[in-house]
């Protein structure tokens, strides 16, 4: 038994050893700090945010009218910060899955995913946000979020995120999903292109407005966030990618925004290298109804200058991939519900027909405590790999 199984079984024992003790009623890292229910952010559930949760993660997740020095240890030096208790957070999901695709019958899946969470304000407007997945799909994932994030840089409202983030954030934040099943346009490249829109590693630029308008702007390596190369450096070419997205809020309950995108990436073939180029744009929309009926609507078109996908036939030119999601997610009671249904539609056509992907995904989840729920969900696809999965288990923070 070699050391990374040693360490996945070690932590594994110690949160189920968490979930059977009489602390199960514990809540995470910024609900145990101020000492509220996470009923505060998230609405029925987590990880899902309503408006308050998002302007707490705005405000560098800090409660202005809760601050007080007991939280951090007193040093005798202003420029010193430093926390009494530094605050952790776990995350852990477990399930059993059906697989009707004649791969294997029921199948155990816990952990599925286990994550650890920290965050919190360094001062009155540096603030950082990590987790580390211990376990993701069975493997040490490693990073994903991990950035600074400083607000209202000299006065003018403007926000910087400096790290390692999601390209898709301003749009949809694939974390905060409550399905198994992703939202896939985000992640399709054709070829060897290493550009979507999951993690990267860049920085963002955001301003809101009293119109009810936001302005995000991110400038990213553009090839997510594998190991550093030769000289310490995570991109592979000196190209840097930029996308805008432009919101904005209609009446309370809905909002409209649109993205584009635009990048280079150096990539090889069979003779030698090439430079091929990627534009990206589309809409979304979101409404949401008293927290208690949200719907999601986003479409995306990408364009590839140049794709190889065989050394026997010819690169590809200009290849065009579109496709999108809609969810819906239905809370009878708002934040007070104890149970809530999701609907999932993606939708991915390409020129590349390894990429076409539809599929349909009905999720239910019901609340044992407000940060344990247990969950079922169906998935149904109808291209490509046509199969059916049924998933039932359980999702935990604390």
């Amino acid at each position: 038994m070699n050391r990374t199984t040693i360490i996945k079984i070690a932590i594994s024992a110690i949160v189920l050893l968490a979930l059977t003790s009489e602390k199960i009623d514990a809540i995470p890292a910024f609900a145990r700090k101020y000492q509220i229910s996470c009923q505060v952010c998230h609405t029925p559930a987590m990880p899902r945010l309503k408006a308050f949760g998002d302007d707490f993660a705005g405000n560098g997740f800090r409660m202005t009218e809760y601050e007080a020095p007991r939280h951090f240890i007193e040093t005798g030096d202003e420029k010193l910060s430093l926390f009494r208790e530094l605050p952790l957070a776990f995350r852990f999901d477990g399930y059993a899955t059906l697989n009707f695709n004649d791969a294997g019958a029921v199948d155990f899946g816990a952990p599925f995913v286990l994550k650890i969470l920290s965050g919190g304000e360094l001062s009155d407007k540096l603030s950082y946000y990590m987790y580390f997945l211990f376990s993701e799909y069975g493997e040490i994932a490693g990073l994903e979020d991990a950035f600074l994030f400083y607000r209202d840089l000299f006065g003018s409202d403007l926000n910087i995120t400096l790290g390692q983030f999601a390209v898709s954030d301003p749009l949809f934040k694939g974390e905060l999903r409550y399905t198994i099943e992703n939202y896939k346009i985000y992640s399709v490249a054709p070829g060897e292109s290493s550009i979507n829109l999951k993690y990267d590693k860049g920085i963002v630029l955001d301003r809101g407005f009293s119109t009810g308008t936001t302005i995000v702007a991110e400038v990213v390596n553009g090839n997510g966030i594998g190991e550093a190369g030769e000289g310490y450096l995570f991109d592979k070419d000196k190209y840097k990618n930029v996308m805008l997205r432009v919101a904005q809020d209609i009446g309370g309950f809905a909002s409209i925004g649109f993205f584009g995108y635009s990048g280079k990436e150096l990539l090889n073939d069979d003779v030698g290298s090439f430079t091929s180029s990627v534009k990206m744009y589309g809409p979304d929309l979101v409404l949401d109804f008293n927290e208690r009926l949200s719907i999601g609507i986003q479409y995306v078109w990408r364009t590839d200058s140049d794709v190889y996908l065989d050394p026997e036939e010819p690169m590809l030119q200009d290849v065009h991939t579109q496709g999108g999601f809609a969810e819906v997610i239905y809370s009878p009671k708002g934040d007070m519900s104890k149970w809530y249904l999701t609907g999932l539609v993606n939708y991915v056509e390409s020129e590349v027909d390894a990429l076409d992907y539809t599929a349909a995904t009905l999720h239910a989840g019901y609340l044992l405590r407000r940060n344990v729920r247990l969950v079922t969900e169906f998935t149904q696809t109808f291209k490509g790999n046509k199969y059916g999965k049924l998933s039932a288990g359980f999702v935990s923070a604390f």
